[in-house]
């Protein structure tokens, strides 16, 4: 007699053809309580806890985990097996197959680890491409460009086996000493939340996970302090720092937020049940997972005192709303465990954040039964000949460094020219400054050089970056070029002052150097951990500036730098000013072609730049007891205003039709106008949309940006721009902690900058006062329709 049996059916979390809901639920009823909590877990293999270099408090992270004795119980994430130290990408990637297939070896249901990196500048792995900060994404006022940009990234990261990546941040500025300003898009919530908004839609359509970081306030900080308390109102959090948020969560559809590091009015973001559940999930309808910024859980306990020990803090934390605790095994390992077994945290809790958690892999496809660990960039060679795999995987590919390079000329900034710019053929240019000849002035403090790479200094950078003294003389291949360093850009010597004067003297022009360096907790002058007291140019830039201006020699001030700077001197004598936010790989290049003409700078500033080194907290967006008066000393305008930028072209502005000035409260506003290059160059021009509420229920900034839109035109060329501006756009949050539209008198400014409206519009609104909610439309609509060139005389 035969013994024939039929196959065991498959266990209802491998079918496919379920929701990922319903494998969840199926999976979860199947696992103890130790394989629940392992799931909820990081592991950062290869992290060292000696120090601090990757992470504040990285020092406080106890010995590495015994994997052996983790993995029987599964694992839920892997913490950058890529940007934890420099390797070769085909053999990172061959080293993250192998984990993964040791850890599905491991558990008994199979289950891989879900692997995230940071992204914040372009995959932050040895010999990626290094974009441009996402302050100059703010400054190329280009959502589509910084979409495809982040498409490229999500391909680079699922190549080698990433799923997650840890950016974009939309914290708004609030005051630009905080180091973190290169990290942020800018100081308006409506840009950021347009620009970050296309980062998680191009991330994301690579099949990568989005993380929106970080919620929410961090960027406020008292004095600008990292991670310091935040000490501001419910209305100014609703108006400024979540709108970004709520844009990215409704429009990009993100699939993972990470809480803020920092309290705000005494209540830790990690904690927070009405940040992380009531607003993000119950109101926004946010459904994937939240994971704890590195030692955040922890922090509730060390750094707030909110949390008597580790498990009450783990408590706190999946009762506030956070499903996963990163970068490695700490509060949610043993202390979550034994707080469930004794009864302190319910163990509904647990199966609360499981549940997303491993909704999210059954989307991502790592519940299959024929889940393939196999990388795309292993897809075509044999994983076993490793030796033969260096230098197979290019994630510094042509298409990532075109990109990179459109987006750096997109984000220059010509602050200033006298009409000395573009250069004509300078027979003898003397580069002066610390940033002359230093190839990582470009790179912010999470690319991979700096952020990693600096504590590996025989390890090659890995990608090119050429300086801006190879830069230049690739550009003006006709002049003499002789290169003075000056000064260091934070040291205190002078000693190389009068070799620079002396160079300037003898110069046809001088290109000024100067600007940041990119750093970790007070190892550089712009990044995490690197704020600073007040933003006069670090060490004695301002003396080098001032002395090579002496000479009278004419002086293009460049920068690369992480945040805006008080200019002294160069505001009114320099003959031009370029501002580049650490601009990435091609950015001398970039910066080089504006000087020569090559590049016409289309350019705006995402932050305004101060004209006095000691005025923060200070941003545009201010109401009139903020901005200059007679009652204050001191005078916070800034030398130039957020959104300003020029250009080589001239642009008309003329022809305004106001279809519809007056509209009720649930209606809009329709006008029209012509735009026109009159100039005999191809340019761009970024037309700005602020609304001006001249009367309100509560104090109102005296402008805020609604809308703006790039306009490329030929020599000659002209377009009519359409404008449908919703009601909805004059809302703000009431006396009453609701979001309302209220009627009265309103001024729509059509402007070049925040300082410089080109047409002015006086609208009304009328009928009852309308309470709105998250469904609230968030744009204007800009309809270009192209004219007939000009009439030539």
């Amino acid at each position: 007699m035969n013994d024939h049996r039929d196959p065991e059916p498959a266990p209802a979390w491998r079918d496919t053809t379920l929701t990922p809901e319903a494998r969840a639920d199926a999976l979860i009823a199947a696992m103890t309580l130790r394989e629940k909590t392992a799931q909820l877990v990081g592991v950062w293999v290869g992290a060292d806890p000696s120090g601090a270099e990757v992470a504040p408090h990285q020092h406080e992270m106890g010995p590495p985990p015994d994997l052996d004795s983790l993995l029987p119980y599964g694992l839920g994430q892997l913490t950058r097996p890529f940007g934890t130290a420099p390797v070769d990408p085909a053999l990172g990637a061959l080293s993250l197959l192998r984990t993964q297939q040791r850890i599905v070896a491991a558990n008994r249901f199979g289950i891989p680890a879900l692997a995230h990196e940071e992204c914040l500048a372009g995959f932050a792995a040895w010999g990626a491409t290094a974009y441009p900060v996402p302050l100059s994404w703010g400054a190329a006022f280009n959502p589509g460009l910084v979409r495809t940009m982040a498409a490229a990234i999500g391909r680079d990261l699922r190549s080698v086996g990433v799923h997650q990546g840890l950016a974009p941040v939309l914290d708004v500025v609030r005051d630009a000493r905080w180091g973190r300003v290169e990290e942020t898009i800018g100081e308006d919530p409506y840009l950021v939340g347009t620009i970050a908004t296309a980062y998680v839609q191009g991330l994301e359509s690579a099949g990568v996970i989005a993380t929106l970081k970080h919620f929410a306030g961090y960027s406020a900080s008292r004095a600008g302090r990292n991670l310091a308390p935040v000490s501001m109102g419910p209305r100014e959090r609703a108006d400024v720092i979540l709108p970004p948020f709520e844009m990215a969560v409704r429009e990009g559809r993100p699939r993972s937020v990470m809480p803020a590091y920092t309290d705000t009015d005494g209540l830790p973001s990690a904690a927070d049940r009405a940040l992380l559940t009531e607003l993000l999930r119950d109101t926004w309808g946010f459904t994937g997972t939240v994971v704890a910024d590195y030692f955040g859980i922890a922090f509730l306990a060390t750094l707030h005192g909110v949390a008597e020990d580790r498990s009450d803090a783990a408590g706190l934390a999946l009762a506030g709303g956070v499903d996963v605790e990163l970068p490695t095994v700490d509060a949610f390992g043993q202390p979550l465990f034994d707080a469930v077994v004794s009864g302190s945290v319910p163990e509904r809790l647990i199966g609360r954040a499981l549940r997303r958690v491993l909704v999210q892999k059954a989307e991502l496809g790592l519940l299959d039964a024929d889940w393939n660990p196999v990388p795309a960039a292993l897809a075509d060679v044999d994983p076993s000949e490793s030796a033969a795999l260096r230098g197979l995987v290019d994630l510094d590919r042509p298409g990532n460094r075109a990109l990179a390079a459109e987006l750096a000329e997109q984000a220059v900034v010509l602050l200033r020219n006298d009409g000395l710019l573009p250069l004509r053929s300078p027979a003898r240019i003397a580069l002066i400054g610390p940033n002359a000849d230093e190839p990582t002035a470009v790179l912010g403090c999470y690319s991979f050089p700096v952020h990693v790479g600096g504590q590996h200094p025989e390890t090659p950078i890995g990608i090119e970056l050429p300086t801006l003294r190879e830069a230049l003389a690739a550009e003006f291949t006709g002049a003499e070029l002789r290169t003075v360093l000056g000064v260091t850009v934070d040291g205190e010597s002078t000693a190389g002052l009068a070799e620079a004067v002396e160079a300037a003297r003898q110069a046809e022009v001088v290109v000024l150097a100067l600007g940041d360096r990119a750093g970790l907790f007070g190892r550089g002058t712009s990044g995490e951990g690197c704020d600073a007291e007040s933003l006069e140019l670090p060490g004695r830039q301002r003396q080098l500036l001032e002395a090579v201006l002496d000479t009278g020699t004419p002086v293009v001030v460049t920068l690369l730098a992480g945040r805006p700077y008080a200019l002294g001197r160069a505001v009114t004598e320099a003959a031009g000013i370029v501002q580049c936010f650490f601009p990435g790989e091609a950015g001398t290049q970039a910066l080089a072609g504006v000087l020569s003409g090559r590049v016409n700078p289309s350019g705006r500033l995402p932050v305004s730049v101060p004209a006095h080194p000691g005025v923060q907290p200070s941003t545009y967006l201010a109401a009139r007891l903020a901005q200059a008066g007679e009652v204050s000393s001191t005078d916070p305008t800034p030398a130039y205003g957020f959104g300003h930028g020029l250009g080589y072209s001239e642009f008309s502005w003329s022809g305004l039709e106001v279809r519809t000035a007056e509209t009720g409260t649930d209606g809009a506003f329709r006008l029209a106008f012509e735009l026109r290059n009159t100039s005999a160059r191809a340019g761009t021009e970024v037309v700005q949309l602020y609304l001006h509420d001249p009367v309100a229920s509560v104090v109102q900034p005296v402008q805020r940006l609604i809308g703006y839109h790039r306009i490329p035109l030929d020599a000659g060329a002209g377009c009519r721009v359409e404008l449908t501006v919703p009601a909805d756009l004059a809302s703000f949050t009431g006396r009453h902690g609701e979001r309302i539209v209220e009627p009265g008198a309103l001024e729509l400014r059509i402007s070049a900058s925040s300082t410089d409206p080109r047409l002015t519009v006086p609208l009304r609104l009328t009928g009852p006062v309308r309470p709105l909610d998250h469904t609230r439309r968030l744009h204007p609509t800009f309809t270009v329709h192209a004219l007939p060139p000009a009439a030539t005389p």
